[in-house]
């Protein structure tokens, strides 16, 4: 009750503002202006319909909030009835006879096209607000104002969502005709630009009837591409989605995707069309939701319902709303023009001249013009302003077909691109988004729990054919046999196991077949480039085999990420060197090890010394017997067979460390001199591709390999090149040798290579530098979708163990012999070094330091420094009769004084009464003179 009673005073409302409207017409009408306005609309249709309705209540709306200003917009309207020709026969009329200073209209952009001159030649502006077609823009007619979006402009939030969901192919379907040809050059431009294949464009006429429409969509069932785009006018665009229900092309694993036209129009649907487009998408220009929106709906329906009673009543759409700002902004253009002479001048009639010729030229054009160019206000459909002629885009919804309508699933914006929500959150940021998780959950065809990849295999075809190489040898990599009784053939190898590894790990079954490229008796048809090339003859729908990832080859092919090794190498044989050097002792160890190891033998051995000299009589003697002491001790100790007995616990601690290093090194010495002078050094015949080409060595390479190529371009005479086809037979050409009938050296890919050597490792060897190439990939036809797919499943496999199970099925591992032994260095004893030497060198400071605590007085004292030290070099020279060693000797009184003066200063005849007697005559003439020299000071 209470919204019948709303109703009634709604309708009460409105009734009393179209009579305040012409009574203040009437009380004003000589004091306003009228100005005639042309519309030219196709009444009998839904948009020509709705579009009037907007027309009329925009003007009844405009004047009854603005009833002060005295220009009113007369409204002149002609039917075009739907035809090219009848809209500008319509145009011509209301500017010839009613001399209208604007035109509003047409419906299509084949219509808009035709008018866009007449509108020029009278400088009369036509304001289009549902010629969406970018091919208009190219007149650029400064009279034709677009008061809608350009087609183009949905182009980037369509490019968006294929971003979001990593389609990789479209196909485009499109009405025959202006409006369906324009957009074309800019979405396929779009979609290459990130990287998206248009693999097909499906056009049908307007006037294709529902069989033609049927085979049409047939043929694209057998393609692979299973995204669709479509940019039709309604009547052709819901004929053709409910016959893509009819035969299957609803199901999972299909996308539509409408552009506006379609999408605005979803209202315009019957209940059963709606329901045969369930999961499709779309995308619209958004429009904010105001209490002014809300309203004008309200009102809409209901004069929609008086003027059409027969006709169910949806809501008005995008191109109503913009019809209501266009007259809108129309209205308030002609305002700002003010009271002016709205006349046209005419032309000079000549008696032969036609129709066109009588037009005459609007005064007020130009100032109208201007004056709409620079309005601007907050309109039903959004802000208006026109920028080059037509309006801008802000933002375009994605809608999802769900249930009885659409529903909104995100947005996209010029700045931000996808968003799930406009707010001013998302609206303030400056990142650019196409990530699909800022759209909304998405109901596809066929409601499958998964995103559709875009692509399936063609229905036409159950099985991938994979052509397979045939060759004679490596059979490690591929291998085809023929049973001869069923005619079969079988195909294995290393290269084929990665393939259907591969294969299987894809997230959906591809099945497939191989077909070897040979005949029955096991030849091959042609070398890897003909191969390959059977894939752009479309004979064959991928190549799994040990196929080189070539620059020239990805010209016409597609080639998968590479899963072996990549580069080109040198191989040739290796000889022993037999010739041995006479100097072949010193190459065990490198140049710095043995002038380190020669510099601590000798200071080592002066280490003892200073720590032994004191109280050592193996240490002590005349300086000549002393220093060839020092020199006999350093190198004797290398094969333990110093003489000299060691009595100082800290000369014995460095001994113990020095022993220990000196074992290692001398062992570590005699193990790599033994492996030198037992075991082969073997070197390779050829270290320089120069070298080849100087001497004219024959080389080989394998057949059907694109190294013949490499070889070529690095500038090798052909007639010195030879071919082998197996293992087998590249041994017998290098062990020939290129003076009789075989080859110096051999050029082949890496895993070839490898597998060579792994059988023959003690005969040859790979020669540096290796040239860079791809390495083996599977080959797909150009812009196939299997390829960024088993690309990553390539990379996958790569990562796993299951690689390394493959490599070890098919290459057996070999214990390969060593070629050479490699010279001990610096870097492996060092730590060695460096404890000995520090021990040492502490050793030394704490002896030194007892010795000069020992003769402090001596340091304290008040000669001069060259005499304290003349002073301790002469007591350090002398035995240190206080020593263990000595005192087991010699029990003189003077070993118990407490002066250690009164032992040096003691007669001359004190060294002699040692017991020690076996001391040589020249040490007891050195101390003899030692002590008369101090008695004599004294």
């Amino acid at each position: 009750m209470r919204k019948v009673y709303l109703d009634q005073l709604g309708f009460f409302l409105f009734f009393l503002s179209l009579l305040s409207l012409f009574i203040g017409m009437g009380f004003a009408h000589n004091n306003t202006i009228p100005v005639n306005v042309g519309v030219v609309l196709d009444l009998n249709t839904s948009v020509g319909k709705m579009g009037w309705s907007c027309i009329s209540m925009a003007l009844s709306d405009f004047y009854a909030f603005h009833g002060n200003y005295k220009t009113r917009l007369a409204i002149k309207t002609r039917d075009s009835r739907g035809d090219v020709v009848g809209a500008a026969a319509a145009a011509l009329d209301l500017i010839r006879n009613e001399e209208v200073q604007a035109i509003i209209g047409p419906r299509t952009s084949m219509q808009a096209n035709f008018l866009i001159g007449l509108g020029e030649k009278a400088q009369v502006p036509v304001i289009s607000f549902s010629a969406t077609s970018p091919s208009l823009s190219s007149f650029r007619s400064r009279y034709f104002i677009r008061a809608t979006l350009n087609d183009s402009s949905q182009v980037p939030a369509i490019t968006a969502i294929f971003q979001a969901f990593d389609w990789g192919e479209a196909v485009l379907i499109y009405v025959d005709s202006e409006y369906g040809d324009g957009i074309i050059p800019y979405i396929t431009d779009a979609l290459q630009g990130i990287d998206v294949r248009v693999t097909y464009r499906s056009i049908i006429s307007e006037s294709a009837t529902d069989h033609e429409i049927g085979e049409e969509l047939y043929k694209l069932m057998t393609m692979q591409t299973r995204v669709f785009i479509v940019h039709m006018v309604t009547n052709l665009g819901s004929r053709l989605l409910t016959k893509a229900d009819e035969i299957g092309m609803m199901e999972k694993g299909y996308v539509w995707i409408l552009t506006d036209g379609l999408t605005d129009l979803l209202t315009t649907f019957s209940p059963l069309e709606v329901d045969s487009i369930q999961g499709v998408l779309g995308v619209k220009p958004y429009v904010p939701r105001t209490k002014e929106l809300s309203s004008f709906r309200v009102r809409w329906k209901r004069k929609f319902q008086q003027d059409h009673p027969t006709e169910e009543t949806s809501e008005p759409n995008i191109f109503g709303l913009r019809a209501y700002d266009a007259v809108t902004a129309l209205a308030m253009a002609v305002e700002k023009v003010g009271a002016t002479n709205f006349s046209f001048q005419r032309t000079n009639i000549l008696s032969k001249s036609t129709d066109l010729d009588t037009i005459g030229v609007s005064q007020t054009g130009p100032y109208l013009l201007q004056s709409l160019l620079s309005t601007k206000f907050k309109g039903l459909s959004g802000d208006f302003q026109i920028f080059d002629g037509q309006l801008h885009s802000t933002a375009f919804q994605i809608v999802n077909v769900i249930g009885n309508g659409e529903r909104g699933v995100g947005f996209w914006t010029p700045k931000n691109g996808i968003i799930r929500r406009m707010n001013l959150t998302n609206t303030n940021s400056n990142i650019y988004s196409t990530s699909k998780d800022n759209i909304g959950a998405i109901v596809w065809p066929g409601e499958p729990m998964y995103v559709p990849k875009g692509w399936v295999l063609p229905v036409n075809e159950k099985k991938l054919r994979i052509g397979v190489p045939v060759k004679d040898g490596f059979s490690e990599f591929v291998n085809v046999t023929w049973d001869t009784n069923t005619n079969a053939t079988k195909v294995t190898g290393y290269c084929i196991d990665v393939f259907d590894a591969v294969m299987n790990s894809l997230p959906y079954a591809v099945p497939y077949e191989y077909i070897p490229f040979g005949t029955p008796d096991g030849k091959p048809l042609g070398n890897y480039n003909d191969l390959i090339y059977q894939v752009v003859l479309k004979k064959y729908d991928a190549v799994a085999g040990d196929t080189t990832i070539v620059a020239n080859r990805s010209k016409y092919v597609d080639f998968t990420l590479p899963y072996t090794e990549t580069g080109v190498s040198m191989l040739v044989p290796i000889k022993d060197n037999k010739n041995k050097s006479a100097w072949v002792f010193l190459k065990p160890l490198t140049w710095d090890l043995w002038i380190t190891s020669v510099c601590f033998f000798i200071f080592i051995s002066f280490v003892i010394w200073v720590l032994e000299h004191r109280i050592n009589e193996d240490f002590r003697g005349p300086p000549s017997h002393q220093v060839g002491t020092i020199f006999w001790f350093s190198f004797s100790t290398m094969v333990f067979a110093q003489k000299e007995r060691i009595v100082s616990n800290m000369a014995r601690i460095v001994m113990i460390i020095w022993f220990f290093v000196a074992l290692i090194l001398i062992q570590s010495y005699t193990a790599s001199l033994a492996s030198m002078l037992t075991v082969q050094q073997l070197q390779p015949t050829v270290t320089d591709i120069n070298e080849l080409r100087a001497k004219g060595e024959y080389i080989g390479y394998q057949q059907g390999s694109f190294v013949l190529g490499f070889l070529k371009r690095m500038n090798f005479d052909e007639s010195k090149f030879r071919i082998y086809n197996s293992p087998q037979q590249l041994a017998d050409l290098l062990s020939k040798g290129s003076a009789n009938g075989g080859i110096a050296a051999a050029f082949d890919e890496i895993p070839f290579m490898k597998l060579f050597i792994s059988q023959h490792c003690s005969k040859y060897t790979m020669v540096q530098p290796t040239y860079k190439f791809d390495g083996f990939g599977f080959v797909f036809p150009r812009g196939s979708p299997l390829v960024s797919d088993v690309s990553r499943a390539v990379l996958s496999l790569t990562e796993d163990d299951q690689m390394l199970k493959i490599e070890e099925k098919w290459f057996t591992k070999t214990n390969c012999c060593s070629h050479s032994s490699n010279n001990i260095s610096l870097d492996s004893f060092w730590g060695l070094f460096l404890i000995a030497g520090v021990t040492s060198v502490l050793a030394v400071i704490i002896v030194l330091a007892m010795f000069l605590h020992e003769h402090r007085d001596v340091v304290m004292g008040e000669e001069s420094v060259l005499t304290k030290i003349k002073t301790l070099a002469t007591l350090f020279d002398q035995k240190h009769l206080s020593s263990n060693t000595f005192r087991q000797h010699d029990h003189q009184p003077y070993y118990t004084s407490t002066e250690p003066m009164a032992a040096v200063r003691a007669s001359p005849s004190a060294t002699n009464s040692s017991p020690r007697q076996s001391t040589s005559s020249n040490q007891t003439n050195y101390d003899i003179s030692f002590s008369s020299e101090e008695g004599n000071s004294s």
